[in-house]
């Protein structure tokens, strides 16, 4: 397949109809495509320290931008895993700095006779788990310019509802008549 993949309906949509193929048409597509179940697990057991961190952050904020579905789960741990891999590769550079020496040796005595600098290996450790931790970012919103695409509309929040119903002015209270018994006014 070839030029560039397509987005699912649900993004389009959030996007604000880009192509604009009209509210309808990308309605009716969403209607018939299938709807994967909200909620993503608990963190998966085998992931610890900066993956565990990691997948706790980001199925919080998918939570938050109600994109948290059980089927990406799989793909939520890989980004967790690649994360894990692109600090610990960091933490690596950072010891034993970006380029390193090699032994230059004589095959026949083994004698070292000199050292060459080579780009340290987890340089790319670091850059392949950094790409793959990108796409996964950019898949889910979770990138600047792919959450600047995204127009999420927003829940009615219950601190604004509280905000505007104690900023009424209050209405008087009515005086009892005398048909009505004291307690049924309140």
């Amino acid at each position: 397949m070839r030029g560039r993949k397509p987005k699912p309906t649900a993004r389009q949509i959030a996007e604000g109809d880009p192509r604009k193929r009209g509210k309808r048409k990308l309605d009716e597509a969403l209607d018939l495509e299938p709807k994967a179940a909200r909620g993503l697990p608990d963190c998966p057991r085998h992931l610890k320290g900066r993956a565990r961190a990691a997948w706790n952050f980001w199925r919080e904020e998918l939570e938050a931008m109600k994109l948290d579905s059980r089927p990406d789960a799989m793909m939520l741990q890989a980004a967790c895993i690649a994360y894990a891999d692109a600090m610990e590769a960091h933490l690596q550079i950072e010891r034993l700095g970006a380029v390193v020496e090699e032994p230059i040796q004589l095959k026949e005595t083994g004698e070292i006779v000199g050292f060459k600098l080579k780009k340290n290996p987890w340089v790319e450790v670091k850059n392949r788990a950094l790409m793959l931790m990108g796409r996964f970012c950019t898949e889910f919103g979770l990138s600047p310019v792919s959450r600047t695409r995204l127009k999420v509309e927003k829940d009615d929040e219950a601190g604004e509802d509280l905000i505007a119903l104690l900023s009424k002015p209050r209405e008087p209270r009515k005086s009892p008549s005398p048909d009505v018994p004291s307690d049924v006014i309140q």
